[in-house]
This record gives structure tokens, C-alpha cells and sequence, in this order.
């Protein structure tokens, strides 16, 4: 039977926004083949939408943005620098899996600062960059614990990428749902979980996000500003989509400022599709934000 989205499954919590967004992100999601969850946090009032927005999901690449907080709260403790150099070695720089870091330097067997592997992985999505942070911290249950420690909570960080890349049963470990992605990117925006400085670096990292062009900042104006971090699995041999995904934090001109993630797991649609669902959602809820100031 084909899966879809059934407007009669839709947990949707509804807090000042109007049933006109509600109507209208309904409307893009309706008969997709796909499990959709969408959360928006309003950071002036603190009031929220969901739809599923307490599903775990996959989180795929999203988890790196998880990572970096839980590296850079060892670092706020002085454990790690963001000034020290990191052994890269050949075999850290695993085949067949996208890497920036691998495909600048094929050899391996040299050093990076901290701070540069941090922005490979987050801004520019490097798995392989991404593993060699978990080993600095210990694994991922270890990532985990941190953020936890911080009082994060909704999510599962169980897997490395290279886990990820040994079968699409993987790709299902690493989960959140939309409303604790929305609530630790608010408590990191305040500054809860890490320092100004490590904020600030993280933020500006996530400014500079290169990947997932064609979903949250797809259709929003140049003026708007957009920190955020994308995932995405690519399709099984059934054609399936394990997930495409995207959080992140947006600032209006005028300074307003909200959350927003959006996930699609389980889906049959096209990339197209399955990104043009992202960007949608995220223009008309910039739309809401635009006409409410």
C-alpha cells in the first residue's frame, strides 16, 4: 500500500501562528509518498507549530551540527583548542563517502587546526571530518552524553558516518525530532550549551553552510540569513529516501529571529520533490514572519 501523508496522522501544535500556515504548509505536504515533520520556533515569544514535530526521525548529516557543540564544549573546558593541530592520516580519509578534506589533500598523513576541521565538517559537510572529531571526544555515545549534560534531550547519536556508509539500516541510529532540533538551536543561539566564542565560531560556521542550497535558503531573499545544517542519504536500491533534511536558525533584516526544521524520512518522491518540500515550507513561514513585522 502506498505510505503517505495523511492529514489524520498529523500531530500539529499550533501556538499564535494562525491556521493560515498551518492550511499552508498542510497543503505542500499533502499526498507526498513521505513521512514529513516540521517545527518553527519563534525565538522573540517563544511560541511554536509543529507538525510531527515529535517523531524521531533520521538525522543523517544534521548530526555533525551535534557533533560540533559537543567538541566545542570540550573545547569552552579547555580539553581541546581550536588552535591545535590534528593528525590527518590516509586511513582517516575513507573512500567512497563525501570529503572535501580527502579530496583536498588524497594522501593524508598531515596536520589541521581544529578549527578548520570543525568548518569542513559543518559547513561543508565532511563525513570523514566529521569522524575524526568523534574520535577526538570519545564516539558517538560519548557526543551524546555531552549534549545531555546540557540538558538536550529528544535525540540518539548511536552511529559514526562510516557506520552510516555500511548499510541503510544505519542510517536510522542517529535520530531526533524537529522540536528538540528547534530547542537546541534556541539554546545554543542563547548561548546555554557553549560559550560567546564558541557560539560565535559555530554560528558563523553554519553562515557559511555550502551544502543544501536547493532547501531552507532556496527561495528566501539574499537579505535574510540563514545558519543551518542539511543531511541527506540519497535513495536505496528500492528508490527509497531515507532522509532530507535541514535545521537551522533564520534572521530577518529587521533582526527577527526563528527556528526552523524541517525533515523527510521514508520518501519515494524525487530529490526534487523531496527538497522542493524543504523549500517551500521554509519560504511561506518566512512569508508569515515577513507579514507579521
Amino acid at each position: 500500500m502506498k505510505k503517505t501523508v495523511s492529514i489524520l496522522l498529523i500531530f500539529v501544535s499550533i501556538l499564535g501562528f494562525g491556521q493560515n500556515l498551518n492550511k499552508q504548509i498542510r497543503e505542500i505536504i499533502k499526498s507526498k509518498n513521505a513521512t514529513v515533520a516540521v517545527s518553527i520556533l519563534d525565538f522573540e515569544t517563544n511560541k511554536s507549530f509543529s507538525i510531527n514535530g515529535n517523531k524521531k526521525l533520521p538525522m543523517l548529516s544534521v548530526v555533525k551540527f551535534h557533533v560540533a557543540l559537543a567538541v566545542l564544549s570540550q573545547v569552552d573546558q579547555g580539553k581541546l583548542s581550536l588552535d591545535q593541530n590534528i593528525l590527518i592520516k590516509k586511513t582517516d580519509l575513507k573512500e567512497d563517502t563525501w570529503s572535501p578534506i580527502r579530496e583536498m589533500f588524497p594522501n593524508g598523513n598531515f596536520e589541521m587546526p581544529l578549527s578548520l576541521l570543525i568548518k569542513y565538517t559543518v559547513a561543508e559537510s565532511d563525513n570523514n571530518g566529521c569522524d575524526i572529531l568523534l574520535q577526538l571526544i570519545g564516539g558517538p555515545q560519548n557526543a551524546e552524553k555531552i549534549l545531555r549534560s546540557k540538558g538536550a534531550e529528544g535525540f540518539t547519536i548511536a552511529v559514526n558516518e562510516d557506520q552510516m556508509h555500511k548499510g541503510f539500516v544505519y542510517m536510522y541510529q542517529n535520530v531526533t525530532t524537529t522540536n528538540a532540533a528547534n530547542n537546541l538551536l534556541k539554546a545554543f543561539a542563547d548561548r546555554k550549551i557553549l560559550s560567546k566564542n564558541s557560539t560565535d565560531f559555530l554560528m558563523n560556521t553554519m553562515l557559511e553552510t555550502s551544502t543544501g542550497k536547493n532547501k531552507l535558503v532556496a527561495k528566501l531573499p539574499q537579505t535574510v540569513v540563514v545558519a543551518h545544517k542539511t543531511g541527506s542519504s540519497g535513495k536505496d536500491r528500492q528508490g527509497k529516501t531515507i532522509a532530507e533534511n535541514d535545521i537551522g536558525i533564520v534572521t530577518l533584516p529587521n533582526g527577527k529571529q526563528y527556528a526552523i526544521s524541517v525533515l523527510v524520512s521514508d520518501s519515494m518522491e524525487s530529490e526534487q520533490v523531496n527538497t522542493g518540500i524543504i523549500a517551500d515550507i521554509s519560504e511561506v513561514v518566512f512569508k508569515h514572519f515577513s507579514q507579521k513585522n
